[in-house]
């Protein structure tokens, strides 16, 4: 999961109210449910010592949901009594929660928003294209192409050979043309998209005149999918269905890839160690100490996260500043922080992981991870 969006919750102090909740659905008894999920969110936030502004504003923000077309969950946070940031989630939480902390909430927001990554989708074909940027289950359009005209036959006036050999020869340098304005403005949307996989759907021709033409970077992220048409009645369930196990295959093998990254670099479990194999930058910190001081010198990567492990729930100490984060209070206090708070681990650490720019991926139950459920790879060691 990449965290840049998460980052307008670390521009004030908090306490901050944070609310994960199911989606409402279309369903006979959908206003009985909605009413009793805000009233179980405002008791908690009550309970918690959440100030009435900012129950109100969390509340009043839940009202203004639609009955239908909601996404699975949504998370909120608040503070100040106002929402600073609303997400969909691409799965809904297990229960309604609603918590009032030093610091927002944001852990559980790496296993219900989707390991899927932001996906780039052109529907090309030799007219122009039409871009979306997918995220989670928010879809938005980024816009148009428009290509070179092919030329008009028109009136023939020469031989019919001479003719279609001009005509060909047009029409094949208009949608040379035409893909080479595609992957100019599919480079430049590429750019601060934060999209980690590039779709390219329609006919197989044109497609792969559109990858030809990406820089090298982007056609090492690219596939092709059939189906797709641009035409208005043209069906995309195929593409749909296509866009669905690429993005999930991606996610598949970028968590294999980092985990044998961090196997390879790891030592024994709160110690740095360099790694004996060739792994490129995956040297590894595994155990809170030592993720602790990784994620605080800027030095990790991907930062492996394991919901069920001990260390997650953790509590550490914490200043108002993004890096200042430590296991013990006395180390925060010769960091320079005043009035070190507690926090939990990992929402401490992503905060700071988000504001380096870090990755974040979720380890799920049953597959070999870090110890306690905290690990990293490193971009470099001491």
């Amino acid at each position: 999961m990449e965290l840049g969006f998460l980052k307008p919750l670390f521009s004030r102090p908090g306490p901050w109210a944070s609310v994960y909740v199911e989606g409402s659905r279309a369903t006979e008894d959908a206003q009985r449910i909605r009413a009793l999920r805000e009233r179980a969110v405002a008791a908690q936030l009550i309970d918690a010592g959440a100030d009435a502004y900012t129950v109100r504003a969390v509340v009043n923000r839940l009202l203004g949901e639609p009955v239908s077309g909601a996404p699975p969950g949504r998370a909120l946070f608040a503070s100040g009594a106002e929402v600073l940031l609303d997400v969909p989630l691409a799965k809904a939480p297990a229960a309604t929660e609603a918590t009032w902390s030093v610091l927002p909430h944001i852990a559980p927001l790496a296993g219900l928003r989707g390991e899927e990554p932001a996906c780039l989708v052109a529907y090309v074909d030799r007219t122009g294209a039409d871009l979306e940027l997918r995220e989670g289950t928010r879809r938005e359009a980024l816009g148009r192409v428009r290509g070179m005209e092919e030329p008009d036959r028109g009136h023939r006036g020469v031989p019919a050979d001479r003719y279609e050999w001009h005509y060909r020869n047009r029409a094949e340098n208009a949608w040379h043309e035409t893909a080479g304005a595609i992957a100019a403005e599919l480079s430049r949307q590429w750019h601060g998209s934060g999209a980690g996989l590039l779709v390219l759907a329609g006919d197989a021709r044109e497609r792969r005149a559109v990858r030809g033409r990406l820089p090298e970077p982007m056609r090492a992220v690219a596939v092709e999918a059939d189906g797709g048409g641009r035409s208005p009645g043209a069906s995309r369930d195929v593409l749909e269905r296509e866009i669905a196990r690429v993005r999930e295959g991606f996610a598949r093998e970028r968590l294999e890839a980092a985990l044998e990254r961090f196997r390879a670099g790891r030592g024994r479990p709160g110690e740095h160690r360099e790694s004996t194999v060739d792994t490129g930058p995956g040297q590894a910190a595994e155990g809170m100490p030592a993720v602790v001081d990784a994620v605080r010198s800027h030095q990790v990567a991907t930062l492996l996260l394991g919901p069920e492990g001990s260390d997650a729930g953790r509590e550490v100490w914490v200043g108002p500043g993004v890096d200042e984060v430590a296991v013990q209070r006395g180390q925060a206090r010769a960091m320079g922080v005043g009035k070190p708070v507690r926090a939990r681990a990992d929402d401490a650490l992503l905060r700071s992981a988000a504001a380096a720019g870090c990755e974040v991926l979720v380890v799920p139950a049953g597959m070999p991870g870090p110890a306690g459920g905290l690990g990293a790879v490193l971009r470099w060691t001491v």
